[in-house]
C-alpha cells in the first residue's frame, strides 16, 4: 500500500495559526428494555487545581534545545475509491474501533526510530494514518502520512527526524478525501514558542469550544478536536508552559490521553477520569517513554514503571527530570473496560491488570454460567482467542483453530462482477472443514455490535459442515454508543439495543447464544470494578456530552471534510440528552421560539 506523506519543518518565525437489564444477560432470556438514564446538564465544577511538584528520584542527562516553529499542513488530492472497490472495514468488520495510540520519548539519540518501533507495536490501535514529530537543533520536524506505520516511514524519512525527543501517533479513521491533514501529531507555533501534540480520546464539548474560539478569531486548519487544544494553549495567559496545558485541559470535557513536545520538554497528560490508557517506562540509558500500552515499551526494551494517573501531568526536561503535577481534582476513575475486552493486545498490562488474564477469565466465566454440550471450542480471531482458551480450559473441551484469519487484506478490495456471498468475511476468515465438519462447535467472540458479521460467521461455519454452532460472547451486550474515543455506531444501530438475546440468536442463526453477565464481569474485577466505565453496556455516562449533537468519532467530520460544521450532519449523532436540556442549549431552538 502506498502512503501519502506530509513533511513539515517548523522554523522560528511564526504565529499559531440502553440501560442494563436487572437480570443477567448471559442466558437465552429476553432482557428488559428501558430508556437512557438522564443526567444533570453539567457535572460539578472542579475546584482550582492545587498541586505540588513531585520530583522523580532518577534524572537523565538530556540535552535538547529548540526555536519558535510554524506549522505547515498539506492536503492530498486522493480520490475516493471507485464503486467497484469495497471497503474492507464495512459491515464485514463489525467491531468498535479504538481511535488511536500515542508515544512520547525523551532523552534517547534515536528517539524517532524508537518512536517508529513503538508505533508498530501500537498499530492495532489505528491503521489509517501515522506520524512522528522530532525535536532537533531548535526545530520541530514533522512527518505524517496515510497508511500503516511501515507505509508512512522508511529509512530516508526517519533520517529526516534526528534528535533526542519525539512523539508519535497512529490513527483510525474512515475514508476521506482530506484525511491527511487530520493525521497527528499536530504542530503549531505561537507567540512564546512551539508545541506538538498527539491525542488519544474524544472531547465531548468540542463543538462548543470550537465555536467559542472561532467567535474570538481563531482559524482552524483541521476538523479534529485535538486542534482545539492547541488553540486553548495559545490563548492561555498562564506561565510557564506546562501551566498553559493545565489551563487548557481545565476547559476540556471527555477523554484525553495526550503527549506534548516543545523545544525542551516532553509532557504527558491524562484526563481526570482516566478513560484512555497511558503508561510510563524507562530505557536502560535513562530515556523516558510514554505509550498507550505496555506492549510498546516491551518492543523498545523500556521497563514499565507506572501508569500516568488520572488527572496527572508529567513534565520531563533536562533540568528537573520527571515532575509529577496534579492537573485537576479528579473523581473516581472511569477507565474503559473495552481495553480489556477488545482493544489492547493480550500481552499488555492496562490499568494495572493483565489483558491476557482478564480475557482468559471472561472465557472461564462463560463456560461456567452458559455451558453447552460441544465437541470443540474455536475463536473468532484474533480478539476472541484468549477468551476461547479460557472457555475450553474450564469446559474441558479441546480448543482448535476452526477459523484462519488472513492478515493480508488491504483497506479496499475489488469484488468480482458475479457477487460472492459474504465476500468480505470470506476474504478475512477461512473455515477449517477438518475441525468443524460434523461437530458441535462453540464459537467465542469478544463482542457483537451490529450483528452483521456474526451472522456471516455462523453461516460460514455451518457451510463447512458444523452440526451445531453455539455463540459465546466475552462481553455484556453493547446497548449504547461511546463518546470517549471509540468509534461505535449510533445506539439505533446496535443490535443489543433493539433486540433481546433470543432475537439476536435468531438473527445471526446460531443454535444458542450467551453474553458475559455484567454482574459476573464486575465480580471478577473485584475491588477495581468501580474504576471502570461501562457506559456502552448501561447507557450511563460518567461525563455527559454537553451538546445535542456529539461527534461520531472517525466519521465524516473527523476526516476533514470542509465547510460549515452544521452542513455535514452525517458526521454527528444525537447525544443522550433530554428535551429540556436540548431546548436550553440549542441556539437554533431558541431562535425558532423568538
Amino acid at each position: 500500500m502506498a502512503a501519502s506523506a506530509n513533511i513539515s519543518t517548523l522554523s522560528s518565525s511564526s504565529a499559531l495559526s440502553k440501560p442494563m437489564s436487572e437480570s443477567p444477560s448471559f442466558c437465552l432470556n429476553q432482557p428488559q428494555k428501558t430508556l437512557f438514564s438522564l443526567f444533570p446538564k453539567t457535572l460539578p465544577k472542579p475546584s482550582s487545581f492545587p498541586f505540588k511538584p513531585v520530583f522523580h528520584p532518577q534524572k537523565s542527562q538530556f540535552i535538547i534545545s529548540s526555536k519558535n516553529p510554524i506549522s505547515d499542513f498539506f492536503t492530498t488530492n486522493e480520490t475516493d475509491p471507485e464503486e467497484s472497490f469495497v471497503p474492507s472495514f464495512s459491515d464485514d468488520d463489525d467491531k468498535p474501533r479504538e481511535e488511536c495510540g500515542v508515544v512520547g520519548i525523551f532523552g534517547d539519540p534515536e528517539a524517532s526510530r524508537l518512536c517508529y518501533l513503538a508505533l508498530h507495536a501500537l498499530q492495532h490501535r489505528g491503521q489509517e494514518g501515522a506520524g512522528i514529530v522530532a525535536v532537533n537543533n531548535n526545530v520541530l520536524q514533522s512527518i505524517t502520512g496515510v497508511g500503516l506505520v511501515s507505509d508512512v516511514f522508511n529509512e530516508s524519512k526517519l533520517s529526516q527526524l534526528p534528535g533526542e525527543m519525539a512523539i508519535g501517533h497512529v490513527r483510525y479513521s474512515t475514508a476521506g478525501s482530506s484525511m491527511l491533514k487530520n493525521v497527528q501529531p499536530f504542530v503549531a507555533g505561537y507567540r512564546f514558542g512551539s508545541v506538538g501534540v498527539a491525542h488519544n480520546g474524544n472531547l465531548v464539548n468540542y463543538r462548543a469550544l470550537r465555536h467559542m474560539l472561532e467567535d474570538n478569531g481563531s482559524i482552524f486548519n483541521t476538523s479534529s478536536d485535538t486542534e482545539v487544544v492547541l488553540h486553548l494553549i495559545a490563548i492561555s495567559k498562564a506561565r510557564p508552559f506546562f501551566l498553559r496545558i493545565v489551563d487548557a485541559c481545565e476547559k476540556l470535557e471527555g477523554a484525553y490521553s495526550m503527549v506534548f513536545v516543545t523545544e525542551d520538554k516532553l509532557v504527558a497528560v491524562r484526563d481526570p477520569h482516566g478513560f484512555r490508557p497511558l503508561v510510563m517506562g524507562r530505557r536502560s540509558n535513562g530515556a523516558v517513554v510514554f505509550a498507550s500500552e505496555t506492549c510498546a515499551l516491551d518492543l523498545i526494551e523500556a521497563t514499565y514503571e507506572r501508569e500516568v494517573n488520572p488527572g496527572e501531568v508529567l513534565v520531563v526536561d533536562k533540568k528537573d527530570g520527571v515532575q509529577s503535577l496534579c492537573l485537576l481534582p479528579h473523581p473516581e476513575p472511569k477507565q474503559c473496560i473495552f481495553e480489556h475486552i477488545y482493544f489492547a493486545l493480550p500481552n499488555s498490562v492496562v490499568f494495572g491488570r493483565s489483558v491476557y488474564e482478564s480475557r482468559h477469565a471472561f472465557g472461564e466465566i462463560l463456560a461456567t454460567v452458559a455451558p453447552v454440550d460441544c465437541d470443540v471450542v474455536i475463536a473468532v480471531p484474533d480478539s476472541g482467542v484468549v477468551a476461547a482458551l479460557g472457555y475450553a480450559a474450564k469446559a474441558g473441551v479441546p480448543f482448535q483453530q476452526g477459523l484462519i484469519r488472513s492478515h493480508y487484506v488491504g483497506r479496499t478490495f475489488i469484488e468480482p462482477s458475479q457477487k460472492i456471498r459474504d465476500f468480505g468475511v470470506k476474504l478475512k476468515l477461512s473455515p477449517v472443514r477438518g475441525v468443524l465438519e460434523g461437530k458441535r462447535v462453540v464459537v467465542v467472540d469478544d463482542s457483537i455490535v451490529r450483528g452483521t458479521t456474526s451472522s456471516k460467521i455462523v453461516r460460514l461455519i455451518k457451510e463447512a459442515g458444523a452440526k451445531e454452532v453455539h455463540m459465546r460472547i466475552a462481553s455484556p451486550p453493547i446497548i449504547a454508543s461511546c463518546y470517549y474515543g471509540v468509534d461505535t455506531p449510533s445506539s439505533e444501530e446496535l443490535i443489543s439495543n433493539r433486540m433481546s438475546v433470543e432475537e439476536i440468536r435468531e438473527f445471526i442463526g446460531c443454535d444458542s447464544l450467551a453474553f458475559l453477565p455484567f454482574d459476573s464481569l464486575t465480580k471478577m474485577l473485584a475491588a477495581d470494578s468501580q474504576t471502570f466505565c461501562y457506559a456502552c453496556f448501561s447507557g450511563k455516562y460518567p461525563v455527559m456530552p454537553r451538546e445535542i449533537k456529539v461527534k461520531k468519532v472517525g466519521d465524516f467530520l473527523d476526516d476533514g471534510l470542509n465547510g460549515p460544521m452544521d452542513s455535514i450532519d452525517g458526521g454527528w449523532v444525537k447525544g443522550p440528552r433530554n428535551m429540556e436540556i436540548e431546548k436550553e442549549i440549542d441556539p437554533m431552538y431558541q431562535q425558532s421560539k423568538i
